[in-house]
């Protein structure tokens, strides 16, 4: 909030969890108070869960579902409400490769995102002759704090991935960040509904091994 407000812009930061229906109702009725309704809405709260699904218990499962579904339901129904109301919107659902692909040990968190994807195209059949837009982007790897948490754990390392992507590094969030903003934008992604985008520098579209890929580096 800080830094956008440092820029220029206008913001204002509500904490609460996602998959509180409470917490969402408010949400919504703040913004129907201070703005009249939401134009766009953003999904991008999620956690990660590496562990093998044999030892994956049903209290972390439903974690990671409240937080990686749930929590977007909620927050499409209540906002997708008001502008469903005013037959405009766009609403852009962070999932990931993972919902795209499976990755070995993320049960939970990759049932979570291919659901996220499946929920994307459900409400962009429902919503898109109401005049609101539902797509999808499908980060690849990006250092976050998540990240760091999980290479922490020694699952994978920078290598892992950096050979792993055909354009050799780990995403930046400004590169998700941009298409975003594409999808978000009624004018230059006016036709575009039910789209997941992947933005992973070509890792759900390479076949390769990964001694294959490396060589055309040289």
């Amino acid at each position: 909030v800080a830094c956008v407000r440092a820029g220029g812009g206008r913001a204002h930061g509500l904490v609460g969890d996602v998959a509180s229906e409470a917490f969402v109702e408010s949400l919504a009725a703040h913004v129907a108070t201070a703005h009249g309704a939401a134009d766009v809405l953003v999904n991008n709260a999620g956690i990660s869960l590496i562990m093998p699904a044999e030892d994956t218990t049903a209290e972390q499962w439903q974690r990671v579902m409240n937080i990686n579904l749930l929590g977007p339901f909620l927050l499409c129904r209540h906002l997708g409400r008001q502008m469903l109301e005013h037959r405009s919107g766009s609403i852009v659902n962070v999932a990931s490769v993972a919902g795209l692909r499976g990755v070995i040990h993320r049960a939970a968190y990759n049932a979570s995102k291919h659901g996220l994807i499946g929920l994307t195209r459900t409400l962009a059949g429902e919503w898109g002759g109401r005049g609101v837009r539902v797509n999808a982007v499908c980060p690849g790897w990006i250092k976050t704090e998540m990240d760091v948490k999980d290479m922490g754990t020694g699952a994978y390392t920078d290598d892992d991935i950096i050979d792993r992507v055909p354009m050799a590094r780990f995403a930046r969030p400004a590169d998700v960040a941009a298409a975003i903003a594409f999808l978000a934008d009624n004018e230059r992604s006016a036709f575009v509904n039910g789209v997941s985008l992947p933005v992973d520098g070509g890792w759900t579209g390479d076949a390769s091994w990964d001694s294959l890929r490396t060589k055309t580096r040289a």
